[in-house]
């Protein structure tokens, strides 16, 4: 039997809010889209990227060539015709070639940065929580790989991998976490007097879960700034690794590889330097507005926030 209420109507449905979290992670969530939008460079930026992935995933179906091909006949051939972008001088496919470089730099990019922000986030905090002696030890290994030549060793060491691409992803990773470290332990250690970390200490929380569920979390913005900007300082690296003959190696291209065979004949066929040269420009460009975008929708005191 179902009841009635009082002025003689049958209620409906109770109706149950959602909870206050929910509501106000979501409204911030909102808040930053908004600010992010309202900066056109950043859009712009956000816009650039996306066409330069879809490029590298699908761009190759635009021609019949690989990568690895070779046509004999027509050697060191202009743009046009079958080669969208012309040929070098042994006959490969400009256009097939960067399409997989440009790929190859962005699994290489997107990997270094992910994993160097997980080391960075974890070592940084987990320093600023435990403090005293362990955190003098952590800062002193820092900042002594901070001092060592690493753009020399990065090289040194990836000479041995002989271009693997793998290889490569796992220098940049070893000599790319130590600034980020430091950073990420800059910022911890304000949170590790905030009351919520005092409380799970207190009830006995491992020192570990504390980093990763209180203290990592409270730093997410950065965190996040900190991975677009890695973005940019391992395309920046790799590029100069292959192009001083430390990176990639033939058969597989990156564009910093394709950029050292481009500038030797530079003079007598400039596409095959100018096609790759302009894909990472448009890369980089891309990938900072993008950070710098997502750095003043982060921060309340930009002036994006304010226009929000």
């Amino acid at each position: 039997m179902t009841a009635l209420a009082i002025d003689g109507t049958t209620p409906g449905p109770a109706v149950t809010a959602p909870p206050e979290k929910a509501q106000a992670g979501s409204s911030r969530m909102r808040l930053y889209v908004r600010r992010f939008l309202r900066n056109k460079p950043a859009v712009g930026g956000l816009v650039g990227f996306v066409l330069l992935v879809a490029f590298a995933l699908a761009g190759g179906a635009a021609t019949t060539w690989h990568y690895t091909d070779i046509d004999l006949l027509a050697l060191t051939a202009p743009p046009g015709g079958t080669h969208i972008f012309g040929t070098n001088n042994v006959g490969g496919d400009i256009y097939a070639q960067v399409v997989h470089g440009l790929g190859r730099t962005l699994i290489i990019a997107l990997s270094v940065s992910a994993v160097t922000l997980v080391i960075a986030a974890f070592l940084g905090g987990l320093a600023a929580y435990v403090g005293g002696k362990p955190q003098t030890v952590i800062l002193g290994i820092i900042n002594f790989l901070l001092a060592c030549p690493a753009f020399l060793m990065m090289a040194i060491v990836a000479q041995k991998t002989g271009g693997n691409w793998v290889m490569l992803i796992v220098v940049l990773t070893l000599f790319g976490w130590m600034i980020m470290a430091r950073v990420v332990w800059q910022m911890s250690t304000s949170i590790r007097e905030r009351e919520y970390v005092w409380a799970a200490r207190y009830m006995g929380v491992p020192g570990p879960m504390v980093v990763l569920r209180h203290i990592v979390p409270n730093i997410g913005s950065l965190l996040v700034v900190q991975f677009i900007l890695g973005i940019v300082s391992t395309v920046i690296q790799e590029t100069a690794l292959s192009f001083l003959g430390f990176g990639i190696k033939i058969p597989d291209v990156s564009l910093g590889s394709l950029l050292t065979n481009g500038q030797q004949t530079l003079a007598t066929m400039p596409w095959a330097f100018y096609f790759p040269a302009g894909t990472l420009t448009l890369l980089t460009i891309s990938v900072a507005l993008m950070a710098d975008g997502i750095r003043d929708a982060l921060d309340p005191n930009s002036a994006a926030g304010g226009r929000a």
